[in-house]
């Protein structure tokens, strides 16, 4: 099990999520993922936010407002009022300009400063965060138009004062002069630049850049050495073309202008088989129940539009028509195109069943062998050193019971009246009711141990095992159900879109209650990588389909997720399967397994995906001791 680096450095995967989450709200869709770039931009094929690691090495809240404000501006911003189309026209054009990099990345400057004055007027919390990106990305560009002079490159310099004077807040210029040619085009490109404050659209934009670029490229010499701003080149004309409320309303008018003189009012009829309209073809002219709009067809003076009145709750919600057919010669294929429709609507709603970040992941299930006279004598010592702890959990419970069975029936608050109603008189608080004899209370509840069999484990898997002997033991001793599965994902076989989980159920629902039961725990060995979202979904699949009230999963790790394309969103995904558990009633409870100190992050991460219900255990030998007052917790809720 890895921890999730970029550069050798640990992502905040709290901080991820609270980007993911904002990023989903604002565009309202499910599907949009985001993720870290050298540079922040949207690709609206892929539907994936880029943030950028410009904000890192930062002070927390100026990082965590740069993030923000780069998914502000994609989200509400690009994602909502940028023209990819014309994006996508305008990076083909600038293929045939001599410096193609300096155009793109003015174009997306300009871009960013009209989309981000429209996302702080349609949302005026983000002004703050918008303040300090603007704050910041001023003091860069401050010092690299400082070394880009020293170092006499112009082109970079010239992108640098024009970003400075485009957010300047002060019309008194305190930058030192560029070279001699730029300095003479300066106020053509100043007087253009400032009007990206009126333009209205992404093609107002480009415009302005075209203009500018045909007077930049006279005079300068080389093309930008940095990129600071990035505008992907992409397959925008796979984009699907935006519909407009404009296009909607929009009327096509018809080809010819011939007229029907005959028609007349109150000439309405019932057509009970066909539905006539009027054309040149038509020989009368006839009132029909529906309208329709042609583009060939005859204008009539009757009036089409009738009287607009408010609709009622009685009105009719759809129009029916019949008609007559005659059956094709052809083969019938109707059977075969409502099972392909049955069969895609299926597909649909299964393709990410078990999450987006595993719909290539498929399960490999593995059953326990029968455990060999090494593995059984090796249990019964594990069992001896857990004795301990499971009879005195076995004694709670059984007085617990006992308790409640012999609880008082009588003199109760609530219940049945009992006759004897004198003391409704004679008593300040009187006990009026009884309740009859019910038989003695049982454990409802069901538990299911996943345990991580990554190969991280490999120096803590013999003393995670004496854990779930103790929970083994005491859960057969009270006689409720459980399973016990490891599971790990092959990473041998496993490719971009091939990925097997294997779950090696050593302890299974069937087999939980018998005696003989419990050697097969020690066939859980260290595999390879673990995918803990898929597997806690598998798990929860399998627990809502018990008829028990209450339904416990623990899962026993010792890090975060790790898998094949899995690193970063693991975590993610992780989260959100612990979290449609638990709206399915399934309680969901992380114990972390380390051999050591667990440094601040780590706890972090870990109470990011489960929340609360984690339990973390510095020393693998104390694990039976620190589990013992989780079992009796849960096994004292269940009563």
């Amino acid at each position: 099990m890895r921890f999730i680096k970029f550069n050798d450095e640990q992502i905040d995967s709290f901080l991820f999520m609270e980007l993911s989450d904002l990023a989903k709200a604002l565009t309202k869709q499910n599907d949009v993922e985001v993720d870290y770039s050298v540079q922040s931009y949207l690709d609206p094929i892929e539907k994936k936010i880029y943030v950028s690691h410009f904000w890192d090495h930062r002070e927390k809240s100026e990082t965590i407002n740069g993030l923000k404000s780069d998914v502000f501006l994609r989200c509400i911003g690009n994602f909502h009022h940028t023209n990819y189309h014309e994006i996508g026209l305008f990076i083909e054009k600038t293929k045939h300009l001599k410096f193609p990099s300096f155009a793109r990345q003015l174009a997306m400057l300009l871009e960013d400063i009209r989309i981000e004055e429209l996302c702080k007027k349609e949302r005026a919390g983000t002004k703050k965060v918008f303040s300090v990106r603007r704050d910041l990305y001023r003091k860069y560009f401050q010092s690299q138009l400082i070394i880009h002079q020293e170092r006499s490159i112009s082109t970079d310099a010239l992108f640098n004062y024009l970003y400075l004077q485009l957010t300047a807040q002060s019309p008194i210029n305190n930058h030192a002069a560029l070279i001699e040619n730029i300095q003479r085009m300066l106020p053509f490109l100043e007087s253009k630049l400032f009007q990206v404050y009126e333009c209205h659209s992404t093609n107002q934009v480009l415009n302005l850049v075209t203009e500018m670029m045909e007077v930049i490229e006279e005079v300068l010499e080389k093309d930008m050495l940095n990129t600071y701003f990035f505008l992907a080149d992409l397959h925008y004309d796979l984009l699907e073309n935006p519909i407009l409320f404009d296009d909607l309303k929009r009327k096509t008018k018809l080809k010819n202008k011939d007229s029907l003189k005959e028609a007349k009012k109150g000439d309405e009829d019932v057509h009970k088989n066909k539905l006539p309209t009027w054309h040149s073809e038509t020989s009368k002219p006839t009132k029909s129940f529906l309208q329709f709009e042609l583009e060939q067809g005859t204008n009539t003076t009757i009036n089409g539009d009738g009287i607009i009145r408010e609709g009622d709750d009685t009105d009719q919600a759809l129009g029916m028509i019949q008609g007559t057919s005659k059956k094709a010669k052809k083969n019938d294929y109707s059977k075969l195109e409502a099972l392909e429709n049955r069969k895609d609507k299926r597909d649909a709603s299964n393709e990410f069943a078990y999450g987006l970040e595993n719909k290539y992941a498929y399960p490999v299930f593995k059953d326990s062998t029968t455990p060999t006279p090494e593995q059984i004598d090796k249990y019964k010592a594990n069992r001896n050193e857990v004795q301990l702890f499971q009879k005195k959990l076995k004694m709670m419970i059984q007085k617990t019971l006992e308790h409640k069975k012999t609880l008082p029936r009588n003199d109760l608050h609530l219940g049945r009246l009992n006759k004897k109603l004198l003391r409704l008189v004679t008593d300040e608080n009187p006990k009026l009711f009884y309740k009859k004899q019910e038989k003695a209370p049982q454990i409802d509840a069901v538990f299911t141990l996943l345990v991580d069999c990554s190969a991280s484990m490999y120096d803590k898997m013999e003393q995670t095992k004496y854990g779930i002997i103790l929970f083994h033991e005491t859960l057969k001793s009270v006689q409720v159900p459980h399973q016990i599965v490891g599971f790990w994902e092959d990473t041998n076989e496993a490719s971009k879109t091939r990925q097997p989980n294997h779950f090696h159920t050593v302890i299974s629902f069937e087999s939980s209650l018998k005696q003989q039961s419990g050697p097969e725990i020690m066939q859980l060995s260290p595999e390879e990588d673990n995918r803990d979202g898929y597997a806690i979904r598998h798990m929860t699949k399998q627990l809502i389909r018990r008829n028990e009230k209450q339904k416990f999963l623990l899962v026993f790790s010792d890090g975060e997720p790790a898998a094949m394309g899995y690193e970063r969103n693991g975590i993610i995904d992780t989260h959100e399967a612990v979290l449609e558990a638990r709206k399915l009633g399934i309680e969901v409870l992380n114990v972390f397994l380390a051999n050591g100190d667990i440094d601040e992050a780590t706890k972090n991460t870990i109470q990011n995906i489960y929340g609360k219900y984690s339990i973390f255990v510095n020393k693998i030998e104390e694990l039976s001791e620190q589990l013992f007052p989780l079992l009796k917790r849960l096994l004292l809720k269940t009563i």
